[in-house]
């Protein structure tokens, strides 16, 4: 299985985007002519392409396993680093303005 690159990831919003102009463009010449009739029934089939094509991918997502969560006892490297105490730092500050 192949990574999905940016622009199929994006394909099912492009799809309802364009069914949707299509619809608009049917709607906007008026519903008396063949080709605005036509137009607005090719935009709702291809925003319905759109809508089938974003469930697939919703469902082809690979689950994450258990095997990488994290367990509960895993430290993170913020939890490792050590700040100096706050009383420290305060004897520095009051060390450095007594020497000025």
């Amino acid at each position: 299985m192949q990574l999905p690159t940016m622009s199929q990831e994006r394909q099912p919003m492009i799809c309802l985007l364009l069914g949707l102009l299509l619809v608009a463009v049917g709607l906007l010449l008026g519903l008396e002519g063949a080709a605005s009739i036509s137009a607005a029934i090719v935009g709702l089939l291809v925003s319905v392409f759109g809508l089938i094509l974003f469930v697939l991918q919703l469902q082809e997502r690979p689950k994450q396993s258990t095997a990488t969560r994290l367990s509960p006892e895993f430290i993170s490297v913020g939890g490792t680093t050590q700040t100096p105490a706050p009383q420290v730092a305060q004897e520095r500050a009051t060390d450095q303005t007594a020497a000025e």
